[in-house]
């Protein structure tokens, strides 16, 4: 384990972790709402520094990113928890599960790895790589000190300091737009809209941003939702900032039915009214 960023002591030995703003408050011997950052004696603690539970070479559409590096490889590296609760999770056998098995790796072995291999850099993904912050920062600025670059996938979901320690390493961003409105977050995901447009409005114009919203029947996919969500990256992100809408198919608590393609062509032909590059995926 390694000591943690971001926290404050408090009385009875419990600790206030300030990573993201779910702003757990944890007594000794507890975790907090990520499942992977530990009180231990009034010290708070990362379990996941150094652990990693996948490591594949992905094209970097896969991420996805369109207008970055396209038909390049990256390094794409992830570990277990995650500061949200989706309920449709695609990964929740390593975001949601804490058991979930891990191997141990340096930075170091991290970065060689993807030297060697066809990669232009190394991409924190498939969890939640806020939550890994210790690690990232740490495999981030020798990546930088190596030529390489670093893309974060992620749901945006993180105080402002942090944001600000490692943007200055990160080279690209696809963030995680789960939907439009504030209700969805807060049943479905456990969180909160606002922080998530506040990472994006801090992070413009200091790394390349792309936007994934995945298209969920009867929980996201409103003609009047979609039209807010393209208005407000229009106004806050620019028109050429490309978003992704994907098609959802029944996946971990919830069993919907997929999203008709009738829903996903209306969702991208109200985006593309304002927007110049609009993409579906999982179709």
């Amino acid at each position: 384990m390694k000591e943690a960023l971001f926290y404050d002591k408090l009385d009875s030995g419990r600790v206030h972790c300030r990573l993201c703003p779910t702003e757990c408050v944890i007594p000794s011997g507890k975790r907090g709402a990520c499942g992977v950052r530990l009180n231990k004696e009034g010290v708070l603690y990362s379990e996941i520094y150094g652990r990693i539970t996948s490591l594949n070479l992905d094209p970097i559409e896969k991420k996805p990113l369109y207008h970055y590096h396209p038909g390049e490889f990256i390094l794409s590296i992830g570990t277990k928890g995650c500061n949200f609760h989706c309920d449709f999770c695609q990964n929740w056998q390593i975001s949601q599960d804490c058991n979930a098995p891990t191997r141990e790796v340096t930075s170091a072995e991290i970065v060689a790895d993807a030297r060697k291999q066809v990669s232009f850099g190394i991409a924190y993904t498939y969890n939640e790589p806020f939550i890994w912050y210790e690690f990232v920062l740490e495999t981030a600025k020798l990546a930088k000190e190596n030529g390489l670059e670093n893309v974060l996938v992620t749901n945006g979901y993180v105080n402002s300091a942090p944001l600000d320690g490692i943007l200055p390493y990160i080279d690209a961003m696809n963030v995680d737009l789960k939907a439009f409105n504030g209700k969805f977050y807060r049943k479905v995901c456990r969180g909160a809209l606002e922080p998530v447009l506040e990472t994006l409005k801090r992070a413009r114009g200091r790394c390349h941003i792309e936007l994934t919203t995945l298209i969920i029947p009867t929980l996201n996919d409103s003609a009047g939702e979609m039209e807010k969500e393209a208005d407000w990256i229009r106004d806050n992100m620019g028109p050429d900032t490309p978003l992704h809408l994907s098609r959802y198919f029944p996946c971990y608590k919830i069993k919907l039915p997929p999203t008709p393609m009738e829903t996903m062509e209306r969702a991208a032909e109200i985006a593309r009214r304002k927007l110049k590059y609009v993409y579906l995926g999982n179709v």
